[in-house]
């Protein structure tokens, strides 16, 4: 039986539209705070859940930067954070001196969140700017908030639009809230 990502979907939070509408508005925010840099900043997508936002918003920008990335785990193939979050692959360019701008999916326990930014400080980076997609304030164990945020969120299991549960869905066009019958099997 061949069903669709669809069906496993209890309904949609965020369509396309909001999402593109929110990312132009990023992208523009982020314009003006480069507006006066002399290098390009050093652009990191946290694989594999903000690979589809950091592309749109990399594209709707009009300051040039670098790309890199890494991934940075702390769920697995479960529902719920560890916790623990572990660098799973790490940058290919050095950060020390630069601008680092770093684009994060969902802000939600803020364990990687700090991490992140405590390894990239710990090595030299100039300034750090966060910008996700989604915050999930209810869900905060560490006092740490981006700099931008385009969407605030209620503590509910979402997916799409890079956003995963088991490594699938990422591929919805929209965010949309997953059927708990889906992941409490």
């Amino acid at each position: 039986m061949n069903k669709t990502m669809n069906s496993d979907i209890e309904r949609i939070m965020l369509t396309e539209e909001e999402i593109a509408a929110e990312v132009k508005k990023a992208a523009a925010w982020l314009d003006e705070r480069y507006r006066d840099c002399a290098e390009p900043p050093i652009a990191i997508s946290v694989l594999k859940g903000s690979v589809v936002f950091f592309c749109d918003l990399l594209r709707a920008m009009d300051t040039p930067v670098q790309m890199d990335f890494m991934t940075v785990s702390s769920y697995g193939h479960t529902s719920e954070s560890s916790g623990i979050p572990k660098i799973v692959m790490d940058l290919a360019a050095p950060v020390a001196g630069r601008d680092v701008l770093l684009v994060e999916d969902i802000v939600d326990s803020g364990h990687s969140l700090k991490k992140m930014k405590d390894l990239l400080g710990g090595r030299g980076a100039k300034s750090f700017t966060v910008v996700t997609l989604l915050d999930k304030p209810a869900r905060r164990q560490v006092d740490i908030k981006a700099d931008y945020s385009c969407f605030e969120i209620e503590n509910e299991f979402i997916v799409g639009y890079g956003l995963d549960y088991a490594q699938r869905y990422r591929n919805l066009p929209y965010i949309g809230v997953l059927k708990h019958s889906v992941y409490e099997k």
